[in-house]
Formats: structure tokens, sequence, C-alpha cells
């Protein structure tokens, strides 16, 4: 993994530098040295399993826990000596927040916004997170879903210039999710620089601009989407059914590779444009399969090529 070096301040294109961050529990290195850059106004990913130390990270770039050594700089500041100036900055929503159980969806606003000098319109917050029918509704009788919609807009209240949303659309349901992702275009097109820690590899693919895939306390993958799809997800691979008995000439078609058959079904494994070399191949014997197709690969075949041999999940 080639890690970009951090320096002392950021330059105006960058919201976020980390450079060899290092946190340590006991004898476990949550963190294990971590560099890496956010470009201002990008969306940029952090994905890994479970206890990867993907949000351990998150809170020691927000101060709320103290890193053991490393370098950190938000827009330039230092965010363990310049709390106040971090908190005027950034918006936060965390993977596990709580608010007090009688505190209704309006006043949970209203309060951030009092406290936040260049507050956004709560009530704008309120409609775009689907949270009007719930204003008057106590933290304590939200569904999950409803509690991580209102954690979203509060993390968005201070008008932030960068905002971390570990694990959004959690408890979401799959049209509430749709909804989210649309919102986050608009935050960036409003300015706002995204990181964006998930689980989710289709939300990490059609969101984020760039990704870094953690692993046992480290980043051993960064890139486009499309980048960490080509480079680990694997080549193409085509698939048809057919009653052909010998179909071993496939073989030697240009960009095949290997070639497996189960009963009538055929999987085709390859590079380049092998859909358009199979079919021809195909039709040049004679044979014209009508369920004929071309398997997309996606980040979550990059991200289990990538984490396959992790023979543990920890917490």
């Amino acid at each position: 993994m080639n890690q970009r070096s951090g320096q002392d301040s950021g330059g105006v294109d960058s919201a976020l530098i980390v450079n060899d961050l290092r946190k340590r529990y006991g004898h476990t290195n949550a963190v294990d040295g971590v560099s890496f850059e956010v470009k201002a106004g990008e969306i940029f990913g952090i994905i890994g399993t479970n206890g990867s130390g993907k949000t351990t990270t998150v809170e020691c770039v927000q101060a709320l826990r103290r890193a053991d050594s490393g370098l950190v700089r938000v827009f330039g500041v230092d965010p363990q000596a310049d709390r106040g100036r971090l908190r005027s900055t950034v918006g936060s929503q965390l993977q596990e927040s709580e608010l007090p159980d009688r505190l209704r969806v309006w006043e949970a606003l209203d309060l951030f916004a009092a406290i936040s000098p260049a507050s956004a319109d709560w009530r704008e917050l309120l409609a775009d997170w689907g949270l009007v029918g719930k204003r008057n509704t106590a933290f304590a009788k939200l569904s999950g879903g409803q509690r991580q919609r209102l954690l979203v807009a509060l993390a968005l209240v201070n008008r932030p210039r960068l905002v971390f949303l570990d694990e959004m659309t959690t408890g979401l349901d799959p049209a509430a999710r749709r909804v989210a992702w649309d919102l986050i275009d608009q935050i960036r097109a409003h300015g706002t620089t995204v990181v964006l820690v998930t689980h989710f590899m289709d939300e990490a693919e059609r969101l984020c601009d760039r990704l870094a895939l953690f692993r046992q306390g480290q980043i051993i993958a960064e890139g486009s989407p499309d980048g960490l799809i080509a480079a680990h997800a694997g080549g193409p691979t085509v698939h048809f059914t057919t009653d052909a008995v010998d179909l071993s000439w496939l073989a030697d078609v240009q960009g095949v590779e290997r070639v497996v058959q189960t009963g009538s079904r055929m999987t085709v494994h390859g590079s380049g444009p092998l859909l358009a070399y199979t079919a021809a191949a195909l039709v040049e014997h004679g044979i014209a399969p009508a369920d004929l197709r071309a398997e997309r690969k996606s980040l979550e075949d990059a991200f289990l090529a990538l984490t396959s041999d992790d023979s543990t999940v920890s917490t």
C-alpha cells in the first residue's frame, strides 16, 4: 500500500490529512500507522471489517479519543490543540450516539442550532431527513431508522465544512437509504466534504469518490471504487446455458482463461471484452444462448478478495 505522507498543514485542496496515526489498547494495535488525505469537496469512504480500526481512526481525527502518536490536520487545524475551531468546522454522526429519552425531535435540533453560531435552519433539516411527522416525538419513542436520521440532521446543523457519517444508513429501509444517498450528494454539492464510514459496499460504490479499506488497524488498499474493482475484483465472467455436449474449444477463444461446466450451466472466466469474444465464438459454432450474460464485478467482490483470509471478526 502506497500511503501519502501528511504535511504539518494541508494545502487549500486538503480537508483532512492523517499521517502515521497510531492507537493501542493493551496489546492490540487498534490503529497501526494509518495515513490518508481527504480532498476538499469529495466524499471519502472508509470501509473494512468489524474491529479493523475504522471508528477508532474517525474518533481520533475528531479529538474524541487521543491518539498515541501521529499527525492530524483538519483544514490545517490540529484537533487536539484547537478543539474550539474544530467544533465550528466539523459535524459528526457517530456510530453509537444517544440523546436524552424525553428530548423531542424539534427540541434536539433547536438546541443544537442554538449553540452553533452559523447554524442551518433546523426546520429545513427536519424536512430533508423525513422527520416532520415526528417533530414532537421523544427520542426514546423513535424507531432505529428515525433515530439515525435525526442524528445525521444534528451533524449538519452547524453547517460544517467537513462531516463524518459513521454507519449513516444502518437501520434505514431501502427506500430511506436511497433518499439518504441523494441528500449526501446534496451535502457535497453545497461544498461540504464528507467522510463516510460504512459496511454497505453498494453505498460506498455509489457515493464515494475515493475509498480506504481498513484491515487490522491498517489501510491495505486505497483508490476510487472503479479502481479498486479493476485491481482486486478479478476479471469478467460470462454465464449461459446450453445443451451442447462438447464446449472444450471455448478454452481457446481470445480472452478466455477458464471454463467451468456444471450440467448445462456454463461459466467462462477471462479478461477484456469477454462477452463479445464468447458470443462471437458461440455464434460461429451455431450456438445462440438466450440467457448469455456478463457478470459485473462490484466493490463487494474487491472487498471480499482483499479480506478473504480474515479468520476472525472482532468488535
